[in-house]
C-alpha cells in the first residue's frame, strides 16, 4: 500500500479561496476590513517567520494584520497592558500571542487577558469550555486544521477509532473534544495518549486515524501503526542533516518513509498541517469580525 500524501497546501488555498471571496463582500457590504494582531515577543527566529507567514497569508486574503514587537525582557505587566489596548481598538478584530514566551510568563494567564471575542486563537478557558459543550466557539486553529484535512480527503471519522498522540492544551486535548462531539465531521471514539500511557503501541496500533502531536522526531514507527490508517502528523522539530547545504532538516513525529508505506494516507513535514492552520486563524478572524459587527457596543 502508498499512502495518500495530503498537500496541505492545497487544503489551505481551498480554504482561503473561498474566505477571500466572503472577505470581499463583507468589506463591501460594511466598509470594515477584518483584521488581527500578533504581539510578538522578543526575536525568536522561528517565531518571528511564523508571524510573516500569518500576516503574508492575510494580506492575501484581503484582510489585515499587525505585528507588535515587544523587547524580549517584557514583564507581564507590559504585555498585559499592550493586550488590554487591542481589547479597545474596535479596528482590530482578533488578538494573538505569539508562543513561546520568553522569561517563564504564564502563558495561561496571559490569554486570559485576551477580550474572547478577540479570541481567535481559540486558547481563552472561555473558547475551550465552550469547545468542550459543543457549543459554538473560536477552534483552536491546528485541532480545526485536523478536522478540516479529514473532510477535505472525504474521511468520515463518525464511529471509527481516533488516537491521539500528546495532551497539549493547543492540539491533543482540544482537538479531543472537537472530534469526539455529536455532530457532522466529529462523533468519532477517541482515545488521547500521553507520556505515562501504558502499552502505547498497542492502542496506536487500534487507531483508524492516528494524531500525532508529542514533539518528538520520528517517535511514531511502522510497528506502531496497522494497515489503512490515517496518519495527522502536527510535530515539526529541527534535526541535523546529513547534506553538507544544509545543517538541519525539519521531520514530524511520525517516521514518514516507512510509515507511508503502510497508512491509507499522511500528512508530510513540511507542507502539511501547518498550512491549514493558518488559514484557520484566518477564518476565525473572520467570524470576529462578523460578530463584532452584530455585537458593536459589547464591553471589553
Amino acid at each position: 500500500m502508498v499512502a495518500q500524501l495530503i498537500d496541505g497546501k492545497a487544503v489551505a488555498k481551498d480554504i482561503r479561496d473561498n474566505l477571500k471571496k466572503q472577505i470581499a463582500e463583507f468589506s463591501d457590504k460594511h466598509a470594515i476590513i477584518p483584521k488581527f494582531a500578533v504581539v510578538l515577543v522578543g526575536q525568536n527566529p522561528a517565531s518571528k517567520v511564523y508571524v510573516k507567514n500569518k500576516r503574508l497569508a492575510a494580506l492575501e486574503c484581503g484582510m489585515l494584520a499587525d505585528v507588535i514587537e515587544l523587547p524580549a525582557g517584557s514583564n507581564y505587566e507590559e504585555i498585559k497592558v499592550c493586550i488590554q489596548k487591542l481589547n479597545r481598538d474596535k479596528s482590530t478584530h482578533g488578538i494573538l500571542v505569539q508562543l513561546p514566551l520568553p522569561n517563564d510568563i504564564d502563558k495561561d494567564l496571559l490569554v486570559q487577558e485576551i477580550d474572547p471575542i478577540k479570541d481567535v486563537d481559540g486558547l481563552h478557558p472561555i473558547s475551550l469550555g465552550k469547545l468542550l459543550q459543543g457549543n459554538d466557539t473560536f477552534v483552536p486553529a491546528t485541532p480545526g486544521a485536523i478536522q478540516q484535512i479529514l473532510k477535505y480527503i472525504d474521511y468520515d471519522v463518525s464511529g471509527k477509532h481516533v488516537v491521539i498522540c500528546g495532551r497539549s492544551d493547543i492540539v491533543g486535548k482540544p482537538v479531543a473534544a472537537l472530534l469526539v462531539q455529536k455532530e457532522k465531521g466529529a462523533n468519532a471514539t477517541v482515545t488521547l495518549c500521553h507520556s505515562q500511557t501504558k502499552n502505547l503501541q498497542q492502542i496506536t496500533y487500534q487507531a483508524d486515524v492516528l494524531i500525532v502531536a508529542i514533539g518528538r522526531p520520528e517517535f511514531i514507527d511502522e510497528n506502531m501503526v496497522s494497515e489503512g490508517t490515517v496518519v495527522i502528523d502536527v510535530g515539526i522539530n529541527r534535526v541535523s542533516s546529513n547534506l553538507p547545504s544544509k545543517a538541519y532538516k525539519l521531520v514530524g513525529d511520525v517516521q514518514f518513509e516507512n510509515v507511508s508505506k503502510i497508512a491509507s494516507a499522511i500528512t508530510p513535514v513540511p507542507g502539511g498541517v501547518g498550512p491549514v492552520t493558518v488559514s484557520m486563524l484566518l477564518l476565525n478572524t473572520y467570524k470576529a469580525a462578523k460578530l463584532q459587527l452584530n455585537k458593536p457596543d459589547y464591553e471589553s
